[in-house]
């Protein structure tokens, strides 16, 4: 799956290809007749159009390891989001996966056998350092494959200029469904275009309704790794979700609507309420807003939806010491803060988180810095999963229609993703 974070963004993560100066599709790394070890590290772009391309910090970083390392060299190559995930099929297709890769997903990697264990390419102290709810995200069958590499999570961001337009105390924000729904019709009453923003387009359909399940206990599957997406909790979930777009509260076609899209609506001022990511801090910097829990259906869930990219290192080189020693240098808490802030992205570390809610120049990440450590993942560890998660994409949005029949064909489309 092209579970990218940003899909954190999916906005920032349009950069072009970047390569390093080594050559395409060599194969592992290699040892040379004077013992020095070249590991192979593919990594994915997050630049924005071209902007601040991710190559430049992954160069600043190798640089400074080799300068510590001489006899293990890194061979460096950025690929822009869009293509990272074809390019890296066709390596591993053709045996010349990297040593090192960072991207989306790693469930496929594991499930095949190829990926070291992560305790066998992380010291005890780089592993300890990983935030407990990020690392178990990286499980599958008990073993940690994946190893976060950034994440991001999801708060309820309001325009409080329109929550005072209709009469409402942005000081005191929605708790529940039954707080939104009067809160979006004062709104609506109130002149506001769009009081609630509910993106199900294809860009970010299949995080925006897990964000809702969540808050009514209900989610893709349950703790056995079985399907639920038709779940009587789901099911009552977009029954909700049906009824703030009956009602006009919404905006008119929810399905056709991306967030990206409705992320710049709100910025321009014609949307109430919607669910935020921390990548939409700079875009609202100098509007009054507020960030505040997700309302969920009686007040009690405290679920978040978190979101993370991974790194994953293959077996097939069998440079497992060269790798380790790089990727302790890579994860240590001067880089891992540097990329954090540099591109507007959460910590996986708990160094890192400490020193971001220590740093006064990153206040507005404080919400999402106190919500991340209890943040809930789609299942990343089910090799299913991107199939499913790109069904549920381009379908879901017909669920605000009716709930019952579209989420029994996305159930339907799981049980055979999963024979």
């Amino acid at each position: 799956m092209k579970q990218r974070l940003l899909a954190l963004s999916a906005a920032t993560v349009a950069g072009t290809l970047a390569l390093s100066g080594c050559s395409k599709g060599s194969g592992s790394g290699t040892t040379s007749a004077d013992g020095v070890t070249t590991i192979r590290f593919v990594a994915a772009d997050y630049g924005s159009n071209g902007q601040n391309p991710t190559q430049a910090y992954w160069q600043g970083v190798i640089s400074a390891f080799e300068q510590q390392n001489p006899r293990i060299k890194v061979d460096l190559q950025v690929i822009n989001w869009n293509d990272i995930d074809t390019q890296v099929k066709t390596m591993v297709q053709n045996g010349n996966q990297p040593d090192v890769l960072q991207t989306g997903g790693y469930a496929d990697f594991a499930k095949n056998g190829q990926l070291y264990p992560a305790q066998e390419v992380l010291s005890a102290a780089t592993t300890a350092d990983l935030l407990p709810a990020m690392a178990q995200a990286g499980e599958q069958d008990g073993t940690q494959y994946g190893i976060p590499f950034v994440s991001s999570a999801r708060m309820f961001l309001l325009n409080n200029a329109l929550f005072r337009k209709a009469g409402l105390d942005p000081a005191d924000p929605p708790k529940t469904w039954a707080d939104l729904t009067a809160a979006a019709t004062a709104m609506k009453n109130a002149g506001v275009e769009i009081p609630l923003g509910v993106p199900l387009g294809k860009e970010e359909a299949q995080g925006e309704a897990f964000i809702w399940m969540l808050e009514n206990h209900g989610g893709y599957q349950d703790a056995k790794g079985k399907y639920t997406i038709d779940s009587q909790a789901n099911i009552d979930t977009f029954g909700q979700l049906k009824s703030w777009v009956d009602a006009g509260l919404t905006e008119q076609s929810p399905a056709s609507v991306n967030r990206t899209d409705l992320a710049k609506d709100f910025a321009s001022g014609k949307v109430g309420m919607l669910n935020g990511i921390p990548t939409q801090l700079n875009d609202v910097k100098d509007m009054d807003v507020t960030w505040a829990p997700m309302p969920s259906k009686d007040g009690t869930g405290k679920a978040t939806l978190g979101v993370a990219d991974w790194v994953m290192a293959f077996k097939k080189g069998g440079h497992k010491d060269q790798i380790k020693a790089f990727l302790d240098f890579a994860y240590s808490k001067d880089n891992t803060v540097r990329f954090d802030k540099e591109y507007s992205l959460l910590p996986v570390t708990r160094s890192a988180l400490t020193a971001l809610q220590a740093d006064p120049d990153e206040k507005a990440l404080a919400p999402f810095l106190q919500i991340l450590p209890s943040a809930t993942f789609y299942p990343l560890s089910d090799p299913t999963w991107p199939a499913v998660s790109a069904q549920v994409k381009t379908q879901i949005g017909s669920a605000v229609s009716d709930p019952k029949k579209a989420l029994a064909a996305l159930q339907q489309a799981a049980r055979q993703a999963g024979e």
